[in-house]
C-alpha cells in the first residue's frame, strides 16, 4: 500500500466483518446506522465479502488473509480515487471478530498501522475463548466433539483442537499471546470494545464473548440486573452489572418460578424433540459436503491458486522470533537451535539441523505465551515483513469498567489513549501453566470449568484492556442474531438499541 499523499483527501475506513455462514447483508443495519449517524463525514464503510457463505468454513487464518487482502485492495482503490486512509476501524460480528483480529496482526506486521491511525476495534458476540461448551455433561461433550468435526478448519480452531502451524498450540491461544503480532497490533487501537449477550446466545455464550471466567446470569432469578440509563433495559450497567436480591426466592416460591420457566419452555422442547433428529442429520450431511469443499479451497489457497499469494502473509508470529531471525541469520550463518514448548507450556526436545549441536545447551522451560515457530536457517536474511517497534512509554491508566460484584476482581480493564508498548505488554507475559488468575477477593460466582488455555486467554486479553458491555435481549430467543439486527424482524428491535449505544458511546470518528 502506498504512503499517505499530502494532497489526497483523508478518510476513515471502517471495515465490517460478518460471522460464520454469514454474508454482507447481515451487517446491513450496522452499516446503515453508521451512515445515518455520520452522513457528511469522511467515513468510508467497507462490508467485507471475500469470506461470505460457506467460505467461513476455511478457518480463521485463511479468512484473515482474505480480509487483509480485501482491506489492502480497498486502500489502493481509494488512493486511485484521490483519497488516503488516515484512520482505520474494524468491527467484527461473531466469527468475524476473530478473523478481524488475525487481519490486524497481518496489517501490523506489514507496517500498515504506521500509515493509518488505528481507532476502533469492536466485536459483537465474538467467541474470544472459542465455542466449547463451558459446562461438563454428556450433551456438552457431544456438542464439543461434533462442533470440532463438522465445521472444517473453523470448527477445529473454534473448539481448540487444532495445532496452528508449528507452534504446537491452538490458533486462538496464539491470537491471545502477548508477544504475538496479533496482540501487538490490537494494542495499537485507541478503543477496544465488546458487546456480549448475557442470555439466549447458544452460538457464542456469554463467557467467551465477554472474556469471563464466571457467568453471573446463569440464574436470572437469583440476581438483580442493573441497566445503563437511557437504553431501554438492554445495555447492562458496566460498572455495577448485577446486585444480590434482598430476599432470594426459596422453597415454594423457587419451585413456582422454576415451574413457570419449564412450562414456558415446554413448546420449544417438544418442537425440538420432533425436529432435532431430522435437522441434525441434514446438518451433518451438509457439513460433511462443505468440509470437503473447504479442504479443496484451502489446498488451492496454499498453492496460490485462489487469487492470493499466501507466502506474502506467512510472516513470523512472535516479535522476539522476528528479532532472533534477523539477528541470528545476519550474525551467524550456521544452523541455529530453536527451543519449543507444547500447548501445555512444557518444553519439547530441541531441534537442530546439525548433528554436532544435538547435545548442546538444553532448552529452557517456557510459559504459555512464549512458544515460537521454527526459524528456517535457509531462509533469506530479510524476513518477509518486520513489525514496527514502538518507543517505551509510561503505562496508561487502566480503570476497571466492569465488576461482577463489589468483592470480586474486575473482569475487565479499560484502556484509553496511547497503545501499549512492547515493554508494557511484556508485563502480561506470565500466563501460568495451570491458567489460574490471582484475585483480590473471593468471587461471588463459581469459576466455570474452562481449560487452562482458555483461562490463559482470559488473563492475557483482560490485561490488554477492553471496554465490555453485557446485552440483555428480552424479546428474541435468538439473541445472537438480534444483537446486530441481522435481519429485519420486529423481535430484533432491541438490537437497534445496542447499535445506538455503540455509536453514541464507543465509536470514535
Amino acid at each position: 500500500m502506498e504512503s499517505c499523499d499530502a494532497k489526497a483527501t483523508p478518510v476513515h475506513l471502517c471495515v465490517l466483518v460478518h460471522g460464520l455462514w454469514g454474508n454482507p447483508s447481515h451487517l446491513a443495519y450496522v452499516a446503515g446506522a453508521l451512515t445515518h449517524k455520520h452522513p457528511d463525514s469522511s467515513l468510508h464503510i467497507l462490508v467485507a465479502a471475500r469470506n461470505a457463505g460457506n467460505h467461513t468454513y476455511d478457518g480463521i487464518e485463511l479468512g484473515g488473509e482474505r480480509l487483509t487482502h480485501e482491506i489492502e485492495h480497498e486502500v489502493e482503490t481509494l488512493a486511485a480515487d484521490g483519497k488516503t486512509v488516515a484512520r482505520l476501524s474494524l468491527v467484527g460480528y461473531s466469527l468475524g471478530g476473530l478473523v478481524a483480529r488475525y487481519a490486524i496482526g497481518l496489517l501490523y506486521s506489514r507496517g500498515s498501522l504506521d500509515r493509518m491511525e488505528p481507532v476502533n476495534f469492536t466485536t459483537f458476540a465474538s467467541p474470544y475463548l472459542g465455542a466449547r461448551a463451558s459446562r461438563n455433561g454428556v450433551l456438552q461433550t457431544v456438542f464439543n466433539v461434533l462442533g470440532s468435526r463438522t465445521l472444517s478448519m473453523s470448527g477445529r480452531q473454534l473448539f481448540l483442537t487444532d495445532t496452528f502451524r508449528d507452534t504446537g498450540r491452538p490458533l486462538l491461544t496464539v491470537l491471545a499471546d502477548p508477544k504475538s503480532i496479533f496482540m501487538r497490533g490490537l494494542s495499537r487501537f485507541k478503543r477496544r470494545t465488546l458487546y456480549a449477550n448475557i442470555i439466549n446466545d447458544r452460538t457464542a455464550p456469554y463467557y467467551t464473548t465477554f472474556i469471563s471466567r464466571v457467568d453471573p446470569y446463569v440464574d436470572l432469578g437469583a440476581v438483580r440486573i442493573n441497566y445503563a440509563k437511557g437504553y431501554d433495559n438492554v445495555i447492562v450497567d458496566p460498572d455495577h452489572p448485577v446486585s444480590a436480591l434482598d430476599t432470594a426466592p426459596t422453597g415454594v416460591k423457587r419451585l413456582w418460578i422454576d415451574g413457570q420457566s419449564l412450562v414456558g419452555k415446554a413448546p420449544t422442547v417438544a418442537l425440538l424433540s420432533l425436529l432435532l433428529p431430522v435437522g441434525l442429520l441434514a446438518f451433518l450431511v451438509h457439513s460433511g459436503i462443505q468440509s470437503i469443499r473447504s479442504s479443496r479451497r484451502i489446498q488451492l489457497h496454499e498453492q496460490g491458486k485462489a487469487g492470493i499469494v499466501p507466502g506474502s502473509y506467512r510472516i513470523p508470529l512472535m516479535i522476539d522470533e522476528v528479532e532472533r531471525a534477523v539477528d541470528g541469520v545476519m550474525r551467524d550463518p550456521r544452523p541455529r537451535r530453536t527451543s519449543f514448548v507444547d500447548h501445555h507450556g512444557q518444553p519439547e526436545r530441541s531441534l537442530s539441523d546439525d548433528e554436532r549441536d544435538r547435545d548442546e545447551a538444553k532448552p529452557q522451560p517456557s510459559n504459555l505465551s512464549s512458544a515460537s515457530t521454527r526459524i528456517d536457517p535457509s531462509a533469506p536474511a530479510t524476513p518477509p515483513a518486520t513489525p514496527p517497534t514502538e518507543p517505551p512509554q509510561e503505562p496508561p491508566e487502566t480503570p476497571a469498567s466492569s465488576r461482577i460484584s463489589h468483592n470480586s476482581r474486575s473482569s475487565t480493564s479499560s484502556v484509553k489513549g496511547p497503545f501499549l508498548s512492547d515493554g508494557q505488554l511484556s508485563r502480561f507475559d506470565h500466563i501460568s501453566r495451570d491458567g489460574e488468575m490471582p484475585h483480590d477477593g473471593e468471587t461471588s460466582f463459581p469459576t466455570l470449568p474452562l481449560s487452562h488455555e482458555q483461562l490463559g486467554m482470559v488473563r492475557s486479553l483482560d490485561a490488554l484492556g477492553f471496554r465490555k458491555y453485557g446485552v440483555h435481549i428480552h424479546d428474541a430467543r435468538h439473541s445472537h442474531a438480534a444483537i446486530i439486527v441481522r435481519t429485519d424482524r420486529s423481535s430484533f428491535v432491541e438490537g437497534k438499541v445496542v447499535v445506538r449505544h455503540w455509536l453514541e458511546n464507543e465509536f470514535d470518528l
